[in-house]
């Protein structure tokens, strides 16, 4: 008998696109200072080393919350964290708008990273957790699509506003107030992820009305056999393995290796400074940030075709492509910044975003939500996000002073470089985690013993396995 699952598919993106706005207003206030710092740099006289620390600010509070995130999320619940974060954003936007001086906008924007910092871990697991295996990509991609979707957003918000006047940098920054009470607002609506509620905090009856909420059409013994496969995962992981011990260390490595070549790529570097790179290239300031418009419009439209391949396709199949795009960009950006071929660059630059958005944008917060075990999910996602702001922090910090002292050629031939390295990693040692249940993954990945899932060898939370009798 086919089970009619209309109402858990409507349930499920509801939920899954109103925590994933965290995502839209993440990719707004990561890509709207690319429109004020050459404001700010001259309006405080700032050296290129302080620009540095201005434009990274918020970037460290993204480690900051990265590092911290687990705790909230583990211990007030998904839900509870993502209502926090509205919050956090909403302070931030209206402090930064206001601020009169380089610290106290500092301050402003490290409040805004340590909201987004938070948002990788908790965004991520909640949308993993209550999403059915063959759909967990899509669902869990959607934090990713309104990350691009907030960074178009920005750009042509900026450019919009580049010209109302000397005040024109506090609206590009205190525009995003209102997605953020908006975000906050709707939070509360959300139901908590069923498999925190079951797998660590033991509150067996509430997970499963939460599991019944997300598809009523589920028989009562269905429910009980998915909350039984959380229980079984959770116990023999919990008791036995600590995070740093062996038997994770594979997707420890995982984890880790996927977020430093996200950030060796020079994605943030890109989407913090695009204006001043067009400018180079001898457009004017207008012209190079309607370019950067263009640099959201791309990010996207390929951020759409990756959430309709990743599911597909797979997400080892996916960096491939975005590895090889990456190669063949950044390899032509070198040879022409070094030729002083500029016209070609503008297209370059496109096509890096492409390749970043159809592999690494996607794929990486998927990636790193699935191959953890539900009693070290948080701390996975934690190490992941952490590596990757960590990483991304160092990079916007040194870019001022990089960009100034040494020529772009060797800036995008190291990036390019690194993409290679991650090309080598994703062909010998990136598994292949499309369509496999969370529970069954960990059997995969050795994090779990074998005799813990024999019994349930295709686990009910498998929505293929609920629907065919």
């Amino acid at each position: 008998m086919v089970i009619n699952t209309t109402k858990y598919n409507d349930k499920l993106i509801l939920w899954a696109l109103t925590s994933a706005l965290a995502g839209f207003i993440f990719g707004f206030d990561t890509v709207v200072i690319s429109g004020v710092e050459i404001t700010i740099q001259t309006l405080w006289g700032l050296s290129p080393s302080l620009l540095g620390v201005v434009i990274s600010s918020a970037l460290w509070g993204t480690v900051l919350g990265a590092l911290i995130g687990g705790w909230p999320t583990d211990r007030f619940g998904r839900v509870k964290t993502l209502i926090a974060i509205g919050f956090l954003y909403f302070i931030s936007a209206i402090w930064s708008a206001l601020a009169n001086d380089p610290y106290s906008f500092i301050i402003a924007r490290f409040i805004g990273g340590l909201a987004i910092g938070v948002s990788t871990i908790a965004v991520p697991l909640y949308i993993s957790e209550i999403s059915p295996a063959e759909k967990r990509g899509r669902l869990t991609g959607l934090f990713q699509f309104n990350i691009v979707f907030g960074i178009l957003i920005a750009f042509i918000s900026n450019a919009l506003l580049a010209n109302i006047g000397d005040n024109a940098w506090r609206w590009m920054l205190g525009v995003q107030v209102v997605p953020a009470i908006i975000y906050f607002l709707l939070c509360f609506y959300l139901p908590e992820s069923p498999r925190w509620l079951i797998g660590k905090c033991n509150r067996v009856t509430e997970g499963r009305k939460v599991l019944m909420l997300i598809n009523p059409n589920m028989s009562a013994d269905t429910i009980n056999e998915m909350s039984d496969n959380i229980i079984n995962a959770s116990s023999a992981v919990g008791v036995t393995t600590p995070f740093w011990g062996k038997r994770l260390k594979y997707p420890i490595f995982l984890a880790f290796c996927i977020a430093f070549f996200n950030q060796l790529s020079g994605i943030n570097a890109i989407l913090y400074f695009a204006p001043r790179i067009f400018e180079m290239t001898g457009l004017g300031q207008q012209a190079a940030l309607l370019q950067s418009a263009g640099i959201g419009v791309t990010n996207m439209i390929a951020t759409l075709i990756g959430l309709w391949l990743i599911d597909r396709l797979g997400r080892r199949t996916l960096l491939y492509i975005g590895s090889f795009g990456y190669i063949l960009a950044l390899g032509t950006c070198t040879w022409a910044f070094h030729y002083n071929v500029y016209s070609i660059i503008p297209l370059c630059i496109f096509l890096f975003i492409a390749a970043h958005a159809i592999g690494q944008g996607t794929v990486i917060w998927v990636f790193i939500s699935e191959i953890f075990p539900i009693e070290h999910r948080t701390a996975g996602q934690t190490l992941g996000a952490s590596t990757l702001w960590i990483c991304a922090a160092l990079l916007t910090l040194v870019f001022p002073v990089i960009i100034s002292t040494f020529p772009p050629s060797y800036i995008f031939g190291f990036f390019c470089l690194m993409m290679v390295l991650q090309l080598i990693w994703v062909f010998t040692k990136m598994p292949e985690t499309k369509g496999i249940p969370l529970e069954a993954l960990q059997q995969k990945l050795g994090t779990i013993p074998l005799s813990t899932l024999q019994k349930h060898h295709d686990s009910a939370i498998d929505t293929k396995a609920v629907q065919e009798k």
